[in-house]
């Protein structure tokens, strides 16, 4: 059965609440929100404010994890400077998920090329959890939403470089490129197994940059906002981004942002994930 993709080329904070509704699924309990903090510089990533209706809706607590590189955001004590800089515990409760150690060990009984993911300890205190992603490029994944934000983005600090090295933490920047995106995707499966499907995923189109938000220095949008997506599948909500994409054939930056996914095989962490039971490509768009 075709997943169900919500999706709306209104692009506001009340059209996010709108699509979770028409979802019809609750998250329960205590509701972690992964959010992207945004690295200090960077002039794209979507701001607390932006989210707010849904997340005082689903009454949850803002979660990130420390990075793997440095910037502003690679220990806890910078993380929380810049949670604070960008607005974000101004508005909500944040918990820096392995602010303090030890990691947790989720096993990954269906990886390809990992067997298990370390995330920051702090995981095991939600029952739910609210993936709000900015659908963008990515320089070394090729895009970035959904299955990053699982992956990449609750792993910790460390668990970031042993995915980036395909379980090879020495090979952080050199692993074979796409046994890396097939670690995204194994960690993806290990997160989405601990919260037993309980996660909504919301995926905005929106200042659509080649780059990343961890960039400091990113490349100024160069594709027209498309929409906002909203689903409880994580595969079919980001192959549903790719496809809009694709289906932007009048736009002009089209060119030059799908040359950043596909040099980069990006469509090969969402086939991975679909291989392993993360989720579908077979979606049903549901515009509204």
């Amino acid at each position: 059965m075709a997943k169900k993709v919500y999706f709306s080329r209104a692009i506001t904070p009340q059209t996010v609440v709108r699509l979770y509704d028409m979802l019809g699924k609750t998250l329960s309990g205590n509701v972690a929100v992964k959010v992207h903090s945004g690295e200090p510089g960077n002039q794209n990533f979507l701001k607390p404010e932006f989210w707010q209706p849904i997340i005082n809706k689903v009454g949850g607590t803002v979660t990130e994890c420390n990075t793997a590189y440095e910037g502003g955001r690679d220990t806890t004590e910078k993380h929380i400077k810049t949670m604070s800089v960008h607005g974000w515990s101004k508005l909500y409760k944040v918990d820096i998920m392995d602010g303090e150690g030890p990691d947790i060990v989720l096993d990954i009984s269906q990886g390809k090329v990992i067997k298990k993911n370390y995330v920051g300890k702090n995981i095991k205190n939600y029952d739910s959890m609210l993936v709000l992603s900015h659908f963008k490029g990515h320089p070394m994944g090729g895009y970035g939403g959904a299955i990053k934000q699982l992956s990449i983005g609750v792993a910790s600090a460390f668990g970031k470089r042993y995915i980036h090295g395909a379980g090879d933490v020495v090979k952080f920047w050199d692993a074979e490129h796409d046994k890396f995106l097939e670690s995204m995707a194994d960690a993806a499966r290990s997160v989405v197994d601990f919260f037993d499907g309980n996660i909504v995923y919301v995926n905005v189109m929106k200042n659509m940059s080649v780059d990343c938000d961890c960039c400091a220095v990113a490349e100024d949008p160069c594709i027209k906002d498309i929409g906002i997506l909203v689903s409880d599948d994580p595969v079919a909500i980001d192959r549903a981004c790719l496809d809009l994409v694709y289906a932007a054939k009048d736009d002009p930056g089209q060119k030059h942002f799908l040359e950043r996914v596909e040099s980069r095989n990006g469509a090969h962490t969402i086939d991975s994930a679909a291989e392993i039971g993360v989720g579908s490509t077979e979606y049903e768009l549901i515009e509204v």
